[in-house]
């Protein structure tokens, strides 16, 4: 079963209401840099969850922040997570621990090539190892954990196994993309004319968020643009010739994703959905020129029918559209796990090195970057970009210092990385996997990963002694993903709350 997404994403003031009433929120003051880095990664100790208002709205409005929400650990424990105590939470530890070990120098070898002290190795293998021997967890299980301002590896079990990452793999997608790009780099939808305007063509640049209102201001533009000329009636072509390969992904029609079009509108969603399954359209690039002829004539400029085609080598540029910055596309594909976005991110890093815009294209160039950031590629096989191809192989050592190397402050560009994870219990494919009394709530960071038989976790916490702790959990040979699931989210809410 493909990885099912909440759609819309959660409203986190919805929680914070309802919060507030059981307990009152607790705020949080803005932070630097670097105390943003780990508190928006973990949203504190117990202090509070969701301050990322500094790491910006989406331009969609789909996160405008994440709000403060008490979170209150249970005192007693248990697989509930339920307080026995009917008195308030204990007092919040004062914050220099945590910001000391944040000040520490970063060590930019390959995260995880070295392992911590015995002593602290020994402390967390007694905090994990029980629970990695949960039969919820199938039959095969992997897990790293790394201290991100150090660099060392504080646990690992399996860490160099190969194993299928399912939707965590958009982590290496969405680094990949922030290392060749950068943050800023927008995809551009533009439409070109030939010398006499009479001829014009819709060009894709390969932004699956392009939406109706953005296609009527380019048809706006252009109408404009062309009345200015006399005219009043074209030939109207458009052309998706930037992608090459096949159009459906591996897996077929499905509602997980569209076909792979450089030219789209919304994803290719045929409902009013924006995150999570949904019906598609099997012709996107043909359905999105036809809207666009009719916002044509509405906008005083009659075009026929449109057919696909490129665009004349001497067309000059008319009317142009951008997507939203690749910092906020990098979060919406890890918060919603956006299949689409995540493929198209991965085609726009092939392009950037001058590869074929296919699936055998972005497997080398995304390749060819985590490279360039030192990472452990034994074993990796990044045959797409969202994760739905099971080919896919990746160890936890490679999650773990993935995200590693995005709370690296010599990589300030892959911070979006980190601020697109899911929060525990409050946003995307997290919303609903942690309560309001659980110790996990607000502390956890992580991209969720589902396939049938298969479950992964790979996220941020900070820990009680204020370390920033990377973390991916994976597991193969599942048979119930709710239990799998709830087995993964024990594992990253003892890092949180345990005595290691």
């Amino acid at each position: 079963m493909d990885e099912q997404v909440k759609r819309p994403s959660v409203n986190p003031l919805d929680k914070l209401r309802r919060l507030t009433r059981r307990g009152g929120a607790i705020r949080l003051t803005r932070l630097n840099d670097r105390q943003f880095t780990a508190v928006s990664a973990g949203l504190g100790l117990v202090l509070a969850a969701g301050v990322v208002l500094a790491a910006g709205p989406w331009d969609s409005g789909q996160r405008k922040a994440e709000l403060d929400r008490a979170s209150v650990p249970s005192r007693t424990g248990g697989a509930d997570h339920e307080s026995a105590l009917s008195s308030g939470p204990r007092p919040a530890p004062s914050a220099p621990p945590v910001l000391a070990a944040l000040t520490a120098a970063v060590d930019n070898a390959a995260p995880g090539s070295r392992t911590a002290p015995d002593g602290a190795s020994a402390a967390l293998r007694s905090v994990l190892g029980p629970l990695l021997e949960d039969p919820a967890l199938g039959t095969r299980r992997a897990a790293v954990v790394i201290d991100t301002a150090s660099g060392e590896r504080l646990y690992g079990q399996g860490a160099g196994t190969p194993m299928t990452p399912a939707s965590t793999v958009k982590i290496a997608t969405t680094v990949a993309a922030l290392n060749a790009l950068g943050p800023e780099h927008r995809i551009a939808t533009t439409v070109r004319a030939t010398a006499d305007h009479h001829a014009v063509t819709l060009v894709g640049g390969g932004d699956p968020t392009l939406d109706r209102g953005a296609l009527r201001t380019l048809a706006a533009t252009t109408a404009r643009a062309l009345k200015e000329k006399g005219v009043t009636r074209v030939r109207l072509t458009y052309d998706t010739s930037l992608y090459s390969g096949p159009a459906l992904h591996p897996i077929g029609p499905n509602e997980n994703i569209a076909p792979l079009s450089a030219l789209m509108t919304d994803e290719g969603r045929l409902d009013k959905s924006s995150s999570g399954p949904a019906p598609r359209t099997d012709d996107p690039a043909g359905d999105t020129a036809r809207t666009f002829a009719r916002l044509l004539h509405d906008a005083g400029v009659t075009a026929a029918a449109p057919k696909p085609g490129r665009a004349p080598a001497a067309s000059r540029q008319l009317a142009e559209h951008r997507s939203a910055p690749l910092s906020a596309l990098a979060e919406r594909a890890l918060t919603n796990s956006d299949n689409d976005i995540a493929e198209a991110l991965a085609r726009q890093t092939a392009l950037a090195a001058g590869e074929p815009a296919d699936f055998a294209g972005a497997r080398r160039a995304v390749t060819a970057q985590l490279k360039k950031l030192r990472l452990p590629l034994t074993g990796a096989v990044l045959a797409d970009g969202s994760g739905l191809d099971r080919e896919d192989k990746v160890t936890a050592g490679l999650l773990a210092g993935l995200l590693a190397r995005a709370a690296d402050p010599d990589h300030p560009e892959l911070r979006p990385v980190l601020t697109g994870l899911p929060v525990a219990g409050f946003s995307g494919t997290l919303s609903d996997r942690y309560t309001g009394t659980s110790r996990g709530t607000g502390l956890i960071r992580a991209k969720t990963g589902t396939l049938t038989g298969v479950n992964t976790l790979a996220g941020t916490v900070v820990d009680r002694r204020g370390r920033l702790l990377a973390f991916a959990f994976l597991a193969s040979g599942t048979t119930s993903p709710a239990d799998a699931q709830s087995a993964l989210d024990e594992l990253a809410t003892a890092l949180a709350s345990g005595t290691h």
